[in-house]
């Protein structure tokens, strides 16, 4: 019974830190139609930002975190305005050979920067100890990472189905020239779509740290994991990512207790198996 609870809160946990991660990678894909394979090289970009704060300059694990969502995005806003407004409705072939040169740039950038060692983010004093329900104590960090990921996905879905700005997204993507025609700012609408979605990425990179370590080929290691996680749960679609990612967090963390020398065998069984009964990932939309 330890066994089987110890599995089920890692893979929360874990399943938790790829949503917060890859629902960033499912709107960009979903919503604004961009096949972004540098999603993961600007959350390698928060974690090293976080590191830096809380090693280097001694800051708070809070402050740590803000300053890595807004650092990222700083650094992401002109990319976005200089390169991907370049890619935007642009063939898919196009979209992804540019977005791995950015990942190869960002990878060599942060290997100048701040040198080929693994990163840590130092956890403050509240996150370091466990919780004890009772029957089982548990590490506080793995439930601030389910927290975090809860509180991303009601705030993520809020944000595109009820508000204003919503459907603006929503109007920009089905139909750019008619909504501009209606006093839509669509660039603007895609500026901060893609803000979000790397603010997004940092959080998550930071509130992962501790299960996704951060270090100069972060980007590369994970970009097909966090790919695959949006292609299972339907591009663009909020509960179809945080099912993918709990399903796939559940499997992939079951596999590595009992059988770990399989390595991710059972993980990509897992995605193919899916992929065959759901073309469309589990909440994907028929084209159209």
């Amino acid at each position: 019974m330890q066994t089987v609870l110890s599995i089920a809160i890692d893979a929360l946990a874990y399943g938790m830190v790829l949503f917060v991660i890859s629902i960033g990678l499912s709107v960009t894909m979903g919503l604004m139609r961009v096949v972004n394979l540098a999603h993961g090289a600007f959350a390698m970009i928060g974690g090293y930002i976080a590191s830096y704060a809380a090693r280097d300059l001694g800051l708070a694990y809070g402050f740590a975190v803000l300053l890595a969502i807004f650092g990222t995005i700083v650094i992401a806003v002109p990319i976005e305005r200089l390169l991907y407004r370049r890619i935007y409705g642009a063939p898919e072939l196009t979209q992804v050979l540019m977005t791995i040169g950015i990942t190869f740039c960002i990878i060599g950038i942060a290997n100048y920067v701040f040198g080929p060692t693994l990163k840590t983010v130092p956890l403050p004093s509240e996150l370091q100890g466990s919780v004890d329900l009772g029957f089982r104590a548990i590490a506080t960090h793995r439930i601030f990472a389910i927290v975090c990921g809860l509180a991303v996905a009601a705030g993520l879905w809020y944000a595109i189905e009820k508000t204003a700005f919503g459907v603006k997204l929503r109007a920009s993507v089905d139909n750019a020239a008619m909504a501009a025609a209606l006093g839509v700012r669509t660039e603007i609408v895609y500026a901060v779509s893609f803000a979000v979605a790397v603010g997004l990425a940092a959080f998550g990179g930071v509130v992962g740290a501790e299960l996704l370590p951060v270090e100069p080929y972060y980007a590369l290691r994970y970009m097909v994991t966090f790919l695959v996680v949006v292609s299972v749960g339907g591009a663009g679609s909020i509960p179809g990512a945080l099912v993918a990612c709990l399903l796939l967090g559940a499997i992939d963390t079951t596999g590595r207790y009992l059988m770990p020398e399989f390595g991710e065998f059972f993980f990509y069984l897992a995605v193919i198996a899916i992929i065959c009964v759901f073309p469309r990932g589990l909440a994907g939309r028929a084209k159209g």
